[in-house]
């Protein structure tokens, strides 16, 4: 749901870098290229990246009870 700051695996920071690698994925640009633009080179960082699910705006619409 929400970007961690820092890799699970490897502790490089990469939360810093999640709106830009939406925003280019969302235009239709490659993910392998945007990617490598920003310099995610390590499976750990690309893994997390890829199986992230922006689920902010389903989860905002349930009130708490």
């Amino acid at each position: 749901m929400i970007i961690p700051v820092r890799c699970f695996s490897c502790g490089k920071p990469i939360g810093h870098l999640w709106e830009e690698f939406k925003k280019r994925s969302s235009d239709g640009e490659e993910m392998r290229k945007v990617l490598d633009d920003l310099g995610i080179e390590r499976y750990c960082c690309r893994a997390i990246f890829l199986g992230q699910t922006d689920l902010i705006e389903v989860v905002g619409r349930f009130k708490k009870s």
